[in-house]
């Protein structure tokens, strides 16, 4: 292995999915010299593995769902879906799983890319080893960013590598549509995932540890969720865990605790995600590898001047879009310190806290019905001491949702902090609810009093109307 000199710049950023290139740019953006190292694809798991392959997979089947709900137009939607026109559409999204406009992009921020595995070798330093047997060595003036992501965690059962199971980058990357197919947990990966492959004609079994589908969300969102499922031709197995599977020739055996068989084509493991942060020279720094890195509200891991996490890593928010927020208060805290400038720890609100990754954090699950919510649910409230109501109203008796498709079905709630008079989190499921979230996202994130939001009037008629609905039924 050839070993280069040492190569200084302000900002090394390990990992170019969006959170490392939105870490990169910023630093750029404020003119710092910045190389970012990617072992894989630069754009990341979003861009090949996840956002974007599955919700190309599920658009399809939403749209075709929503279709089918109106007079009119159903007749002509009843056939089965292209699954080959669906996958080809899915392919193109990920750009074939190539990255050549990703790097394109990147290089054209000023960032300087690195191919190769990368490694912290020591504060501030980063070795590179290269495709070709090279190895860079990178030093960082102010900086070093971990923004490497998460993977898929697959419980540890005897003889689970002989069966090669599904993660989520095989489940959202598949070529074929399986006969049968079992998934294992009840999360947003398990729930998107049987939706889609259901949809497309698999023979679908979900299997649930736990009392029902999407345990993070309002009790009521997994069971219409799960009714759903179960109505297109699921089978949904809740309080059921998996005691070993094994491949006899082609076929997956699945055995349960409760003694059942199910036998199936493929196994998808939907059951949590792990740091990538096993091999990436923590114990050089005094850090466990494979843990995840505890970070203050810039992102700074704790206990160190120049080591930030960035994204899943950190554990705050294993979103996308949550990961690209923390960028941006990660890439103007880095700049700010590199100018000199002091920072204003105290400043809940601003350019370096990551403020919203405590009480505003949003999420769509593209399920049919869509899931929505933002901020805490009513759980979650009442766990942390705020003292609430939940205010509930049934979306089929909005006028939009009566209007969007015949059959609607579909709730939504608002907790509201009673102290306060602000919204703590709302939630929404039914179709298309997906974009009322950004709405919801603003008033909790900007603490809106409900006073005020009384006089932001919702356009007649749409779903959105439920808005005042939900303050109608608060006001009695």
């Amino acid at each position: 292995m050839t070993e280069s000199e040492s190569i200084a710049y302000d900002v090394v950023v390990l990992g170019a999915g969006p959170v490392g290139e939105n870490v990169a740019d910023r630093a750029r953006a404020a003119g710092l010299a910045t190389a970012v190292v990617e072992s894989e694809l630069v754009g990341g798991e979003c861009s090949y593995w996840a956002c974007m392959p599955s919700k190309a997979l599920l658009r399809p089947v939403l749209a075709r769902a929503d279709a089918r709900r109106l007079p009119g137009l159903s007749q002509s939607v009843q056939g089965p879906l292209d699954a080959t026109a669906v996958l080809a559409r899915r392919d193109s999204f990920t750009s074939h799983w190539k990255d050549d406009g990703q790097v394109q992009w990147l290089e054209s921020t000023g960032a300087v890319l690195y191919r190769g595995h990368g490694r912290l070798a020591g504060p501030r330093q980063v070795t590179v080893d290269g495709p070709e047997g090279e190895r860079h060595v990178l030093t960082a003036r102010h900086a070093v960013a971990v923004c490497t992501g998460s993977r898929a965690a697959v419980p540890d059962l005897p003889g689970i590598d002989r069966v090669k199971p599904w993660t989520s980058r095989d489940a959202t990357g598949a070529q074929a549509v399986p006969g049968r197919l079992v998934v294992v947990g009840g999360g947003v990966v398990g729930v998107e995932m049987a939706t889609a492959w259901q949809a497309l004609g698999s023979e679908v079994t979900v299997l649930v540890r736990g009392k029902g589908l999407l345990p993070r969300m309002e009790p009521f969102v997994g069971e219409l969720v799960a009714e759903a499922l179960a109505e297109a031709g699921a089978n949904v197995r809740t309080g059921t865990s998996v005691e070993s599977v094994t491949r006899e020739g082609p076929t997956v055996v699945v055995t349960t605790d409760r003694g059942d068989r199910i036998e199936a084509d493929e196994i998808l493991f939907a059951t949590g995600r792990a740091p990538r942060t096993d091999d990436i020279g923590l114990d050089t720094v005094g850090l466990e590898p494979g843990s995840w890195l505890t970070v203050d509200d810039s992102c700074r891991v704790t206990g160190s001047e120049w080591l930030y996490a960035v994204g899943d890593v950190n554990h705050r928010a294993l979103l996308t879009h949550q990961g690209k927020y923390q960028a941006r208060i990660a890439g103007a805290a880095i700049a700010a310190r590199a100018a000199g400038v002091p920072l204003l720890e105290s400043d809940r609100w601003g350019a370096h806290a990551a403020t919203a990754d405590h009480a505003a954090v949003p999420q769509v699950v593209f399920a049919d019905p869509e899931a929505a919510a933002v901020g805490l649910s009513l759980a979650e409230a009442e766990q942390a001491g705020h003292r609430v109501r939940a205010v509930d109203f049934d979306l089929s008796s909005v006028a939009g949702a009566s209007l969007y498709a015949d059959g609607y079905r579909g709730r939504a709630r608002m907790i509201v902090d009673l102290d306060e008079e602000i919204l703590r989190g709302v939630t929404f499921v039914g179709p298309g609810v997906g974009e009322l979230l950004h709405s919801a996202t603003i008033a909790v994130a900007g603490e809106v009093p409900l006073n005020r939001l009384w006089h932001a009037v919702p356009a007649y008629p749409t779903v959105s109307e439920v808005w005042l609905r939900l303050l109608e039924t608060y006001r009695g």
